[in-house]
């Protein structure tokens, strides 16, 4: 994780949270709760609903203006392309407007989005999942094992969110139908 490589540490155990929120508070003079890193580190439940702000604020530790710049930066990688590219995944450029895509991830999650272009999704199926049938986002790339990091997640009138699907394990399976 990008984190743990900038502070040169991995991001384990009770002590360890304290630890990056003190970072965090240093470089950029914000604070974070050491529960909410908690849950996007999958120590505890409850990643799936990450604000927006939060994501913003763990980008800018690591010196992006925003999480869209991050998530554009990941998408570009050398290393998570040929990890992503190379049948591990989906990237929106191998994509067409109207394209189903099927992700699962544990325990027993199942989603299919349909691609509506420039980086924006529908949610078509959604089963023992917090998505939502109808429920639009942003997503840049859909990986094997890794988070699926999910932008701009609006339902109805409710304002947009961010979600974190396969928290802990990452994604199973992440292919076009």
């Amino acid at each position: 994780m990008d984190i743990e490589r900038e502070v040169k540490r991995r991001i384990r155990t009770p002590y360890d949270f304290e630890f990056l929120v003190g970072v965090i508070w240093e470089r950029l003079h914000e604070n974070i709760s050491p529960t909410t890193l908690k849950r996007l580190w999958g120590y505890i439940d409850g990643a799936d609903t990450t604000r927006r702000t939060t994501l913003c604020l763990l980008s800018q530790f690591l010196g992006y203006a925003d999480w869209e710049a991050y998530l554009a930066d990941l998408a570009t990688r050398t290393d998570v392309e040929s990890e992503a590219f190379a049948g591990e995944g989906l990237n929106i450029d191998d994509l067409q407007v109207g394209d189903t895509i099927e992700v699962t991830w544990l325990p027993n999650r199942r989603c299919v989005f349909r691609y509506e272009g420039d980086a924006h999704f529908l949610v078509m199926t959604a089963e023992n999942a917090k998505l939502k049938v109808g429920d639009r986002f942003e997503a840049a790339c859909f990986i094997i094992d890794k988070p699926l990091y999910i932008d701009r997640l609006v339902r109805g009138d409710e304002p947009p969110t961010a979600y974190v699907a396969g928290a802990k394990n990452g994604l199973l399976t992440a292919k076009k139908i």
